[in-house]
Formats: C-alpha cells, structure tokens, sequence
C-alpha cells in the first residue's frame, strides 16, 4: 500500500464525485443527492486517498445514538487490488463503535459481509419500468408544504430505526426533479413518499403507508412528477401488497440487495415500508 495513503472525512466536492463512481457502478444515484445526504450526518463521508488523489469511499451515517447505515462502499477500479478497500472499510466502521450497523448488499459481496458480523435481515427487490397505468385509491395524497414537515417526520421515525429529521428537511424539499406528497384520513397522516430524478429515469423512496390504499394515492401523486420516464422503487420482499402495487403498474423486478445487520437488528414494521428510502443511506 502507498505510504502516503490515508482515510480521512470528505472534502468539499468530493461526495459528488463519489455518487459521479456510484454511477459508473450502475448505481444510479438521484442527481442532487448529495445536499441531502450531507444533512444526515456531516460527519458520516469518508475518502481513502493517496497524496491528494481520492481513490475510494465509504459513507456511516450516524442516526441518533444507537444506529448507524453503511453505503457508498467504492474503490476506484484503477485502485484496487492494493488494500486500500479494507482500510477504508475498518475506519469508517471505527466511527460507529457501539451502534447497530445496516447496509444493503448485492448477492456477491454478501458472504463478506457475513464474515465482518453482519447477519442478514430481510431481501428488498428493485422493481422497475414505465407504468402502464396508476394505481386507484379510496384517498388522494397532496403536495407537501416545506414549512410543514413536522407530522411527516413524526411518522417517518414510528418506521425508520431512528428519528432523521434534519436529513428528510433536506430530502423532501420541493427542488426542481423532486416532488414529496402526504395522504392523510381524518387528519391523520397515513402515508408519505418521495420521488426523484436519478441519472436513469426517476425513484420513489421513501414510499412509507399505514395501508395499499395510501400507497396507491401516493403513487397516483408521485408518478406524473417522472413525466412518462421509467420509474424504480426497492421494495422489501415481505411486504406482498407493495409488490403486488408494482405488479398492477407493470413494474419489471430487477435486482435484489439483502438488509443486514451488525448488532442486533432495529424493529422495522415491513407492511408499511411500500418503498426502502436509499440503498445509499437506509
């Protein structure tokens, strides 16, 4: 390994270069992600680097004081096969010492992972396509206002293993190629998605619902922002009434990723994850 390699936080710019390899990984990152993800956790973005030259990533964002969400995972292929991969990957695990780790892992990185202590949890599917049609509702879901966050955030963390306030005022805000829309019923939240442009086509997530019903009047909402471009949602396995929404849309499965955890695994309720957030950040 060259001496003068190092693991240190990310610089100023460097994420967007990091989601620009995630890219070429056939990630498809949002196009504007990167001012979301640094809300998370400002702290939580590492580059490996030889001398000045960035040659690999890891992000661990921190949520609360328990939980903490492993992604962006890359060595630059004209990096690799030197090292440098498991020093980025022992020093960003290092920062979330005592918190439950998750990440999202393809099929072929999954037996190492399982080999660093993480366990698997449950599949998630990414399903893909141009709708064909939308899916009816009882409900009609609107527009959320950025001025009015709070009883969306109170419901995103009954779901999500903890509270990320400052990430979804980020995530959520009306920028153009983003649109977040809520369902309620007598007053009451019963959902909230978001959808947004990606490199490829456009992906909803969170897609979070008390019910079908919700969903449905969700994605009645979210799906004309993609203006007949293909749309992708990651939907948890368990969870057949999210699947059998993608299925109604003629949404094509593609690949799947298993959630796994090291340390013992937050207690997510599935029937309400209708669509997975970020394979990036949870």
């Amino acid at each position: 390994m060259n001496s003068e390699f190092a693991v240190r936080s990310m610089r100023p710019g460097e994420l967007e270069l990091v989601l620009e390899w995630a890219r070429q990984e056939g990630w498809n990152p949002g196009l504007d992600d990167s001012f979301a993800f640094l809300e998370a956790d400002p702290s939580g973005f590492f580059v490996g680097s030889v001398g000045e030259v960035p040659v690999g990533s890891i992000s661990v964002v921190k949520y609360g004081d328990s939980f903490a969400f492993l992604g962006l995972y890359i060595v630059h292929p004209d990096f690799r096969g030197k090292g440098y991969g498991k020093a980025i990957w022992e020093a960003g695990i290092a920062t979330a010492e005592g918190r439950t780790i998750g990440l999202d892992g393809v099929a072929a990185q999954q037996g190492n992972y399982r080999k660093a202590g993480f366990e698997p949890a449950y599949s998630t599917i990414r399903y893909g396509g141009v709708p064909t049609s939308l899916p009816g509702s009882t409900l009609v879901a609107q527009p959320v206002l950025d001025s009015r966050l709070e009883g969306l955030q109170r419901y995103d963390a009954a779901i999500f293993p903890q509270p990320r306030d400052a990430f979804l005022a980020a995530w959520c805000t009306g920028r153009k190629g983003r649109r977040t829309a809520v369902v309620r019923k007598s007053h009451k939240i019963r959902g909230y998605g978001t959808i947004r442009r990606c490199y490829e086509g456009y992906k909803i997530g969170p897609l979070f619902a008390s019910d079908a019903d919700s969903a449905a009047a969700l994605l009645a909402e979210l799906i004309p922002e993609a203006n007949g471009a293909q749309i992708f949602i990651d939907i948890p396995a368990e969870n057949r009434e999210a699947i059998a929404l993608a299925e109604s849309m003629r949404l094509q499965p593609g690949f799947e990723t298993m959630r796994m955890y090291r340390g013992p695994a937050p207690a997510i309720p599935l029937r309400h994850v209708f669509g997975v957030t970020t394979l990036e950040l949870g």
